[in-house]
């Protein structure tokens, strides 16, 4: 399974147009290679890279979706894909984009491959569904940008 941008490559920078300086909209995306038998998609994007002293685990969930039909091959620029959206750090039920208060940082957009759909709620929180999905992993693949606040 492969997750892509055509905007930015695998461990390059994401423009600013799709964080907190620009437009802060997400930016486009491309899926292929999803194993036959997928009954569901999940969608994560997180930042490992925040302050220890805002944040004492370090993390900042930026995006959450599940019950993403298998079957999509694309998610247009500034548009959720179809699914169910989880609660982000910030409160967020979509997309917010990258905004790093100090250095460059790491965003880390993880796709799950599931053999099912989660029964979960619209706001689960990313412990919630990382939870319902144990043991559902068909295939997981990441693609990851960097930005820094200029």
């Amino acid at each position: 399974m492969k997750l892509s941008s055509p905007v930015f490559e695998n461990g390059g920078k994401i423009p600013s147009k799709y964080t907190c300086n620009g437009k802060d909209i997400n930016p486009p995306l491309n899926i292929s290679e999803v194993p036959s038998g997928a009954g569901s998609l999940v969608l994560i994007m997180e930042d490992p890279d925040v302050p220890k002293n805002l944040r004492p685990d370090g993390m900042w969930d930026h995006w959450i979706v599940f019950n993403i039909p298998p079957d999509t091959l694309e998610i247009p620029e500034g548009q959720d894909p179809q699914g169910v959206h989880g609660k982000g750090t910030g409160g967020n039920l979509g997309y917010m984009g990258p905004c790093p208060p100090d250095r460059e940082h790491r965003y880390f957009f993880k796709l799950f491959a599931l053999d099912r759909s989660l029964d979960l709620p619209e706001g689960a929180k990313k412990v919630e569904v990382e939870k319902a999905m144990e043991g559902h992993v068909l295939e997981k693949t990441e693609l990851i940008g960097l930005y820094e606040q200029s």
